[in-house]
């Protein structure tokens, strides 16, 4: 067997919650699936950054209470049907998935005849309605999804491997007569082993992405090494419909403090009372809106923007050792990893305020699809943090996104398996078609300065001129940037031979570039598309 052509039912491209949910379904149901991640493990992704938890229900709560906050906070830019999918079944695939299979050990109420859990508020809910396992709410749900992965014999897991593009058949077959269909398929990926630096091939009869986020095309952001929004751009490339994707919502509250990733301070505790509070100790947040610090994430963060601005200060704080009272005892205990991060600088968040900053954190939109996750580009899924359900409109809700994850990842794996039932395989002439990968770059001049060079020009482009706050001349300059430099490292990237450091960067100058031309072509100010001049 060629080790570098390899063929399977489902290629499932990242392996964060959706990506897990999405190949376990698959696996129960008898189907062989190859699951890849870019790091040396699964859990290399956000999913297991995650810290304040994952949306469920309150005791006999009306699902219509979850669809109202949910479209509130995405200011009623959402796609009803997956709103009201979500509301209705996400609690359901927690339930079944994440609570009777996997058992993860969300926190438990310990008042008699009360609910079973101990159940979280958060901004933008009306209802006390968050699982969650104290501030490591992912990695629980993270150490559960691997233990099942790994169990499966039916889920064949490939590390250190980063996606180049997606296999169509309009564009790779050897054969003309592929090309004449009007329809065009998906049929795997092209796929940079990084143990070997050879380029696999890897076709499959179904391809989903879940490659997960955008943040580190920002300057500041929450996010691994890994979120370059690689899905965004190869399903792009392929013809697949984008959408949304001007929306990117920056956390309010990030850990300020040098370091390579800005370290996350769950707004659970704000959930819990925590007030933000200027340099003096002064709550601000009722100035801003009536919700104060329990407003959704996108006000917040304008909020502390405008308070930066107007004080000159570099950060504002979270005071939780004045005001936050956590139903689950003090703040050491109720906030383990936050109270372990801030004590590793000097703050003892139980005396002190944590000094915080907004920062990229979570992309709004993304690959188009359906409730089953099905794209406009046939054969291919998309599920998580990189699709554009329609759930989240223009802001994300808080701890919606594991739930999309969970959800549409279980439903992208169903619909599939369905439809290999059916026998719906490529035809094997297709798959014969397409060549393995040759590329004729051979001028090795990959110079880590201009590397790191493109990179800085990338993630301070978007920060000051495609963040927070947007003025038409700010994203004219970006667009303009950002066309020059991408036309630039096409050229390169044809001339050099493939490595991690120069897939990530290419995919990273083409999110960019999506991201500033759609935020360009949106006139209209909304959510966390804030357009000052409009």
């Amino acid at each position: 067997m060629n080790d570098a052509r390899l063929t399977t039912q489902a290629l499932v491209i990242g392996s964060g919650i959706a990506g897990c949910s999405a190949a376990l379904t698959l696996a129960d149901e008898g189907f062989e699936v190859i699951l890849l991640s870019s790091g040396p493990a699964l859990d290399t992704g956000n999913t297991a950054l995650a810290q304040g938890g994952i949306v469920f229900h309150g005791p006999d709560e009306d699902p219509r209470l979850l669809e109202q906050d949910i479209k509130r906070a995405g200011h009623d830019y959402n796609y009803s049907r997956a709103v009201r999918f979500i509301s209705r079944k996400g609690p359901q695939a927690v339930q079944e998935l994440l609570v009777d299979r996997l058992d993860i050990p969300f926190a438990r109420g310990n008042e008699p005849g009360a609910c079973e859990w101990d159940l979280r508020l958060e901004g933008g809910h009306q209802e006390h309605r968050i699982l969650y396992c104290a501030d490591y709410t992912g990695r629980a749900i993270m150490d559960g999804l691997m233990a099942a992965v790994e169990k499966s014999p039916n889920i064949r897991v490939l590390t250190n491997r980063s996606a180049i593009d997606l296999l169509t058949s309009h564009h790779h077959p050897t054969q003309l007569q592929f090309k004449y269909h009007l329809t065009n398929q998906c049929v795997g990926a092209y796929v940079l082993n990084e143990e070997t630096s050879h380029v696999e091939t890897i076709l499959a009869d179904f391809t989903v992405l879940a490659t997960g986020g955008v943040g580190q095309v920002y300057l500041h952001t929450t996010n691994t090494a890994t979120s370059t929004g690689s899905g965004l751009t190869m399903a792009y490339r392929a013809g697949a419909w984008c959408m949304n994707t001007e929306f990117v919502q920056f956390h309010p509250t990030a850990l300020y403090h040098r370091a390579e990733r800005r370290f996350l301070i769950s707004e659970a505790m704000r959930g819990d009372g925590a007030r933000l509070v200027d340099s003096r100790g002064v709550p601000f947040m009722d100035r801003y809106d009536p919700r104060a610090d329990l407003a959704p994430r996108d006000i917040v963060t304008r909020a502390i923007l405008d308070e930066m601005l107007h004080t000159g200060e570099p950060c504002v704080y979270l005071d939780a050792a004045r005001f936050a009272k956590p139903h689950s005892g003090d703040l050491k205990t109720a906030y383990p990893t936050i109270y372990k991060q801030c004590a590793k600088i000097g703050i003892d968040i139980e005396k002190d305020p944590i000094p915080v900053v907004p920062a990229a954190h979570y992309f709004v939109g993304g690959v188009l699809c359906d409730i089953h996750g099905r794209t406009t580009l046939d054969r291919l899924y998309a599920v998580g943090e990189t699709a554009c359900t329609g759930v989240h409109g223009a802001n994300r809700l808080a701890s919606t996104s594991l739930l999309e994850g969970l959800l549409w990842g279980r439903s992208a794996g169903a619909d599939i398996s369905r439809k290999l039932s059916a026998h719906r395989a490529v035809p094997r002439k297709l798959k014969d078609s397409i060549p393995d990968w040759n590329h004729l770059g051979d001028v090795r001049n990959e110079d880590p300065a201009l590397v790191q060079q493109d990179w800085s020009t990338i993630r301070h482009t978007m920060w000051n001129y495609v963040g927070i706050a947007r003025t038409t001349p700010r994203l004219a300059r970006a667009a303009d940037d950002m066309r020059s430099l991408y036309r630039h490292l096409l050229d390169f990237y044809k001339r050099t031979p493939l490595s991690k450091n120069l897939v990530s960067l290419f995919h990273g100058c083409h999110t960019a570039y999506i991201i500033t031309m759609a935020a360009h072509r949106n006139k209209r100010s909304i959510g966390t598309h804030y357009r000052v001049d409009e």
